[in-house]
């Protein structure tokens, strides 16, 4: 564990750890709950799901194991109604490195993780509670799977937090590696008005820079204020009923830098 790499060895896990692994070229990590007994609880799009509608379904097809690896005996089958499954380590993995996910990282750490998706401000609550939501999440699932609003890092954040964004108490919200696979691209088409007081490429890549780093900070559910503590089994009922809505939350207001 530390500022450049989260890579962590399978002897110091413990049941409650939000861990990840980097797939398809590193474009994306699947993240899951370690719950003890070599075995990760984690959110796929196995079940019912919802699609970009872009070509990034071919490309972000990695939230679970190859379709090509061969099928564990010891693992539990999907459930076809909902994409929460458990798996061993190894399946989960499928033979990626594991990295644990940091909480309650300290702002000039949280900036210094260039990528998003891998630590945040927020506070944890204890292991056994998230393995307890996890497990509450395998038998009932987290509703509908969606890359960009409702992914496997928003459900491994959920079981370590509790917290969802909320608007109106609602909808739900999104993790911090699809800022970053958005933010990019929009702190680019932000920074570009500056070819108009700049020439300099460094004073234009500084300032996109800037406006992605405002950007993830701003979106990180340890700042927003659009969160709330949701009891597991009142999400749970809630997503049975349709009270919870997997809709994308607006994109965080950033001023830009002006000139005099």
């Amino acid at each position: 564990m530390g500022l450049l790499s989260n890579r962590i060895d399978r002897s110091s896990l413990k049941p409650g750890d939000h861990i990840y692994s980097w797939r398809t070229a590193y474009i994306y990590a699947h993240h899951g709950i370690y719950v003890g007994d070599d075995r990760v609880i984690h959110f796929t799009r196995r079940g019912q799901e919802v699609g970009t509608g872009t070509v990034l379904d071919l490309i972000l097809v990695s939230s679970g194991p190859s379709r090509a690896h061969t099928h564990c005996p010891t693992c539990v089958p999907p459930n076809e109604g909902h994409g929460v499954v458990s798996s061993c380590l190894n399946c989960f993995l499928a033979g990626g490195v594991l990295y644990r996910f940091e909480y309650s990282v300290n702002a000039a750490h949280f900036l210094a993780k260039a990528r998003g998706g891998t630590c945040t401000l927020a506070v944890s609550d204890p292991n056994e509670i998230t393995v307890h939501r996890a497990n509450h999440l395998l038998r009932n699932g987290f509703g509908c799977y969606d890359v960009f609003k409702n992914n496997c890092e928003d459900f491994a954040i959920y079981c370590k937090t509790g917290l969802l964004v909320l608007e109106g108490r609602m909808t739900m919200g999104q993790s911090g590696q699809a800022v970053s696979i958005i933010g990019g691209p929009i702190a680019a088409v932000l920074s570009t008005p500056m070819r108009l007081v700049t020439t300099n490429i460094y004073g234009m890549a500084a300032t996109a820079v800037s406006v992605y780093c405002a950007s993830r900070y701003a979106t990180d559910i340890g700042m927003r204020a659009d969160v709330a503590k949701v009891e597991v089994e009142d999400l749970t009922r809630r997503l049975s009923v349709g009270l919870f809505q997997v809709i994308e939350p607006p994109v965080a207001a950033v001023a830009l830098p002006t000139t005099s």
